[in-house]
């Protein structure tokens, strides 16, 4: 099975993490599982990142070094133009075949988000939605309904148990409740790290002396050359 994680990681930080690690261990238990993290060139939802793509791309190498079953697919900073997820699913189902269960994983937020995606009802032509639930918040079809009606309406006859989504390719939805609620946010670790705030445990420590020996998201960045 192959589980798809999708952001700009600017930068990745423990949180991140957390979720791939869970949405890892969720799923192994029936079969292997692999967990791509893709990060985004131009993601349409949010304005320019403030580290760039190979330096994006670098700090999720070195968060996930040793990390059985995590693995970067640079696939969508290779690709001109916005980062939709759809054309990305079009270009694994390619690679994979059509037999493969793949699943999107997205945040509750997304979740609620996902009317407005770039063609986001074929996404459940080619994958799965596996949505992450932070201790605290509830999914499930009522809260959906209130939340995103035409989300809610699409998806209707598409909830699953976790374990189902190996029955298939493509076409349900399913929830990962997380155990622990995480402090971290990509936002807020920028906002620390240029105000000069404690923010090292955020994140690994290769990242964070990444982070630290390039200048990044300081208020006194220099160019830090090539990686």
């Amino acid at each position: 099975m192959m589980i798809c994680y999708g952001g700009t990681f600017d930068p990745v930080h423990n949180g991140h993490l957390a979720v791939a690690r869970a949405a890892r261990d969720a799923m192994q238990a029936h079969g292997p599982v692999q967990v791509f993290l893709l990060p985004a060139a131009d993601p349409p939802h949010k304005g320019p990142t403030h580290a760039d793509a190979a330096q994006r791309a670098r700090m999720l190498d070195l968060a996930i070094a040793g990390e059985p079953g995590l693995k970067v697919d640079r696939r969508e900073l290779r690709r001109a133009g916005p980062s939709y997820t759809i054309d990305t699913l079009l270009e694994l189902r390619a690679e994979a075949g059509r037999e493969l269960p793949i699943a999107w994983l997205v945040g509750g937020d997304s979740l609620n988000q996902l009317h407005t995606w770039h063609r986001w009802q074929e996404l459940f032509e080619h994958a799965h939605i596996l949505a992450v639930q932070r201790p605290g918040s509830h999914i499930d079809a009522g809260a959906l309904g209130r939340a995103a009606p035409q989300v809610a309406a699409e998806v209707a006859s598409r909830w699953r148990p976790l374990d189902a989504l190996r029955s298939a390719p493509a076409g349900g939805l399913a929830v990962l409740p997380l155990q622990e609620l995480r402090p971290e946010s990509s936002t807020e670790l920028r906002r620390r790290i240029a105000a000069g705030d404690a923010w090292q445990g955020w994140t690994p420590p290769s990242v964070a002396s990444y982070i630290v020996r390039h200048h990044l998201y300081s208020t006194a960045r220099q160019n830090s050359g090539s990686l």
